[in-house]
């Protein structure tokens, strides 16, 4: 009994990270956002001819929602994987009166707003969900929605895995249930994974960029600081890259 009290208490394991080394040079780009200007200017400051992954969570908060998600299905250059900002929109398509209010009021308001339905709040029920629902979807189109709905939510190269949110750090990755990949996992910034495997992300603010500990962290923010970030990924190291 006391050596399994003991076994519990020791400290874990340092993490001993190599270097992220991908099959081949690519490029991750953080949360948008709705700033299809700043993307557009990122895009050009890559390296020509490098594949790009896009991490999730192109809508809300930011002023051309619809627009970026419209643009991303038009580059299918351009791997785009689920955030939980498009989750929150599928929510609200399939369950307006329930769903609404979660995503009206972080960041959905804006979204809509663009779309010139105003007079919401997370209080509005019934009918005007409804209503807001049926222009929404009318405005995107078919195919767009569906383009939004089968979203992957990983893509892999190397050592390296990227995902919206991140992974819980004690489950390999692929076990992962979507909703941890998709919302994150309460250790997934704390605790580094022990199985060696880098974790290149969005979802959570960083001041600045951050590759550390198996973790490449790239949501700046830009909807409110005007600096969205793309890590360029390459056999002989990472090169940060910002509006």
């Amino acid at each position: 009994m006391l050596k399994s009290l003991l076994t519990r208490l020791r400290p874990a394991p340092t993490a001993v990270f190599e270097d992220p080394r991908p099959d081949a040079t690519f490029a991750v780009i953080g949360d948008v956002h709705g700033r299809l200007d700043l993307l557009e200017g990122l895009l050009a400051k890559l390296p020509d001819g490098v594949p790009v992954v896009c991490v999730g969570d192109y809508i809300d908060r930011g002023p051309q929602s619809i627009e970026t998600l419209r643009f991303l299905k038009d580059r299918p250059d351009i791997t785009c994987l689920k955030g939980n900002h498009e989750d929150m929109l599928l929510s609200f398509i399939k369950e307006p009166e329930e769903k609404g209010p979660r995503w009206i009021r972080n960041g959905g308001l804006q979204t809509l707003a663009d779309l010139g339905v105003r007079g919401l709040s997370e209080m509005t029920r019934g009918m005007k969900l409804r209503e807001a629902r049926n222009t929404l979807v009318k405005e995107m189109g078919e195919d767009l929605v569906k383009w939004v709905e089968d979203l992957p939510l990983i893509r892999w190269s190397g050592n390296i895995a990227v995902v919206h949110a991140g992974a819980d750090p004690a489950v390999p990755i692929e076990d992962n249930p979507p909703k941890t990949l998709i919302w994150g996992h309460r250790d997934f910034m704390t605790t580094p994974r022990q199985d060696g495997w880098w974790v290149a992300h969005g979802h959570t603010i960083v001041d600045e960029a951050i590759v550390s500990e198996g973790r490449i962290s790239l949501d700046t923010g830009a909807f409110a600081t005007g600096r969205l970030t793309a890590a360029v990924i390459a056999p002989e190291g990472i090169e940060l890259i910002a509006t």
